[in-house]
């Protein structure tokens, strides 16, 4: 099954567009094929303004995110592979989603391991709790 990701960045960038706010994305720059302005990263993250007076040829794709943008005067282009991608929220009142570290596509439970039930206790996994800053 595909991710269903690049679908929900899709509808909420449209329904924040519709009603008028500005779409930014909240991206986790840890990959190396992650291409913005390193010049503007903070703590491996980096918040962008995606509305459409701020880019030129957005393309919200299935595998990335891609456009131009100008970067202190200096036009960019702009990858973001869809699994960097945290968070996509309209910039005045913060409503939009935040994503998980993690790929959110389900485990195939037909692999032949053993079910929970026999696994016995374990530990919860350790939860990184993603963080929104306010930019002006």
């Amino acid at each position: 099954m595909t991710s269903s990701r690049p679908y929900l960045i899709r509808a909420l960038y449209e329904w924040i567009v519709d009603n008028g706010f500005t779409p930014y994305m909240l991206v986790d720059t840890a990959l190396d094929v992650v291409e913005v302005p390193r010049a503007f990263v903070e703590n491996g993250r980096i918040i962008l303004n995606i509305s459409p007076e701020a880019t030129h040829s957005l393309v919200l794709g299935n595998e990335a995110v891609t456009f131009n943008a100008r970067f202190s005067g200096t036009a960019m282009d702009v990858h973001v592979p869809v699994v960097s991608v945290l968070a996509i929220y309209a910039r005045e009142n913060g409503q939009g989603m935040m994503f998980g570290d993690q790929d959110d596509t389900p485990p195939d439970p037909g692999n032949g391991t053993k079910s929970d039930a026999d696994k016995g206790p374990s530990a919860p996994p350790e939860v990184k709790r993603p963080s929104l800053k306010i930019v002006k």
